[in-house]
């Protein structure tokens, strides 16, 4: 259990002002917080009255945001302590994951160390939660996820984390079925998919199975959709119409989903619908070569929508900072988010929905009983963090610094 600790100095936002000229700006304050049992206990104006018996760190004026949650990454695939190289060429999908696949077995042997680099490094950019995907494929059985869940345990006072079981090579493919099961009595909590109909080339099966595993082990639901058009549309759709079967309603998400970008407005409007009322969640890495689902639209219609850097220095990829402040930078230069509330807003989809104003200027973050995760950096406001993504000073989780120092 955590001692109390007076959190002071804290710049938070306080509320909106208009300017001169018309334009909205946010009002920055200074806060000191107590800390207790990892949750905010009180919230006062710099200046009060503090207890001498209670220790203290001094945030000296920096900004104090929600602290990121990465919600779609790859702790086992990275390169990252290892020597550079560069991706090898592939001219298909097919043939990328065969040439992942030939070297899976050497990888496989620095897993936790590979793994644990990546965490240090997400925990740098101000993530305090990551949801990653771990190979479980007929060629290493449940050799990352042992490493992984090594990783990510050692780092267990750090940090919270989601483990998803991930067919990369196949749902449909060997005795891959059994693998997951496996991969869910041994520390994976989620069950994921991949490209119904590119990869399994049978829709209906791929879900079914995925479905399946997911109401025998209680488990969410992240699957990677790659398909495009109408063919991964109608993945989605027939996603939804098993969700609401299953009652798996909340727990379910879609990663990529470049098809809801790829279909006219009217369809996407409607399910835009259907994942709200069903409580499915898209989650995308913002990216440059690809059509990128209706984020704005989607967010508008009720739909959580989750950013996270996906897998990075890989055999799939060299490039990535590991940062999502900047994927919201990003996102935000992409749809002309220029004005100081169109740029804070976008801060929702690094931190699972969480701003410290609403549109009204209602101080929303933090509240008396909130986790004490924080991340802090010099900026006068999450519009500027946004626009400018400054260095991460330091990060804390449940009331403890994980990163940098205070």
């Amino acid at each position: 259990m955590n001692r109390p600790v007076w959190l002071k100095n804290v710049f938070l936002e306080a509320g909106l002002e208009t300017g001169e000229n018309g334009s909205i700006e946010t009002r920055t304050e200074l806060y000191d917080l107590k800390i207790e049992d990892g949750k905010v206990a009180k919230i006062q104006p710099t200046g009060g009255f503090l207890e001498a018996d209670i220790g203290t760190l001094d945030a000296k004026g920096l900004l104090g945001l929600p602290s990121f949650k990465e919600m779609h990454n790859h702790l086992d695939k990275t390169y990252l302590s290892l020597d550079w190289k560069a991706c090898r060429p592939a001219a298909n999908l097919k043939q990328r994951l065969d040439l992942e696949a030939t070297e899976l077995s050497e990888l496989s042997q620095t897993a936790e160390q590979r793994a644990s680099a990546m965490i240090r490094l997400l925990q740098s950019k101000g993530a305090t939660h990551i949801r990653t995907h771990v190979n479980i494929d007929p060629y290493i059985g449940l050799k990352n996820l042992e490493g992984v869940r090594s990783a990510l345990e050692a780092h267990s006072e750090q940090l919270s984390y989601e483990i998803v079981a991930f067919p990369q090579h196949g749902l449909l493919n060997g005795n891959v079925p059994e693998l997951m099961k496996e991969a869910m009595r041994s520390g994976a909590t989620m069950v994921g998919g991949l490209d119904p109909a590119g990869i399994d080339k049978n829709i209906e099966k791929s879900l079914d199975v995925m479905m399946e595993l997911a109401t025998e082990f209680d488990a969410g639901v992240d699957i990677h959709l790659h398909d495009s058009g109408h063919v991964g549309f109608y993945t989605v759709e027939k996603l939804i119409e098993l969700t609401r079967e299953a009652k798996w309603q909340n727990r379910v998400a879609v990663s990529h989903a470049f098809s809801l970008g790829e279909v006219a407005i009217n369809q996407q409007e409607k399910i835009a619908a259907d994942l709200a009322e069903t409580g499915m969640a898209i989650m995308s890495t913002v990216p440059i070569t690809k059509t990128i689902p209706p984020i704005g639209l989607l967010s508008r219609s009720g739909v959580k929508v989750h950013f996270g850097c996906d897998g990075f220095y890989d055999s799939w990829s060299p490039y990535g900072t590991g940062d999502l402040l900047e994927k919201v930078s990003r996102y935000s230069e992409l749809y002309r988010k220029s004005d100081e509330r169109g740029l804070a807003d976008s801060l929702k989809f690094a931190t699972s929905g969480i701003v410290p104003l609403s549109d009204a200027g209602e101080m929303l973050w933090p509240k008396i009983g909130d986790d004490a995760d924080f991340v802090f950096m010099e900026a006068s406001c999450s519009a500027e963090a946004v626009a400018r993504t400054p260095e991460r000073k330091a990060v804390m989780f449940q009331g403890r610094v994980v990163y940098g120092e205070l």
